[in-house]
């Protein structure tokens, strides 16, 4: 049952949308705009970067925050606040008052990692700062993250469910970004230097 609690705290904390409700108050479904993307990068490219600033640390706080009271509620489970935090991720891409569309999910994966490893976290803006701007594109950075977690977080902790976790998180977040990749290969993507061209 503790497990169920869980996913349940995690879920319903992952779905809450920020980028959705700054869309609607500018009069519009962020998920039509640009990307269709319920997430900081799209509000980045529509609305610009203070409101996408909010939306990120919305949805990097939802995750810490069941990530962490998981961990607290149920300290006997070791996959709990891994539990808490990959559900709050899930919630964010697949709320079910948005039809299950919403965001990729990687504000709130980066929530989930701050929350069990700040070191790691702080790892991953480094390295995610470093290929955005060598690249120009958001979603290398999100990929090249991802693909490190699971690696590192296993050195640290090596328990298969929690490599399990990310690595079903990780085949997630690639999958959400297929379009991005595509884009990025035929030079249809917008990058971080081209957002101020897009807003509305």
């Amino acid at each position: 049952m503790q497990y169920v609690y869980c996913v349940l705290i995690g879920y319903f904390f992952g779905c809450l949308s920020p980028a959705y409700l700054i869309g609607r108050m500018h009069g519009v479904d962020i998920r039509e705009q640009n990307s269709g993307n319920a997430g900081a990068s799209n509000v980045a490219v529509t609305f610009g970067w203070p409101q996408a600033i909010l939306t990120a640390v919305i949805d990097i706080g939802k995750a810490f925050a069941a990530s962490y009271l998981c961990a607290k509620l149920f300290p006997g489970i070791e996959i709990a606040p891994f539990l808490g935090g990959a559900c709050a991720v899930i919630g964010h891409i697949f709320p079910f008052y948005l039809k299950f569309k919403g965001g990729k999910g990687y504000a709130s994966y980066f929530g989930m990692v701050l929350s069990v490893n700040w070191k790691l976290a702080l790892f991953l803006v480094v390295l995610g700062v470093v290929v955005t701007l060598v690249t120009n594109y958001i979603a290398l950075a999100t990929i090249s993250t991802t693909i490190v977690t699971p690696a590192w977080i296993y050195y640290k902790e090596p328990s298969l469910l929690i490599l399990g976790i990310l690595l079903i998180l990780m085949a997630v977040i690639i999958y959400k970004h297929k379009i991005n990749i595509i884009r990025i290969i035929k030079k249809e993507e917008i990058g971080l230097r081209d957002s101020n061209k897009h807003r509305i």
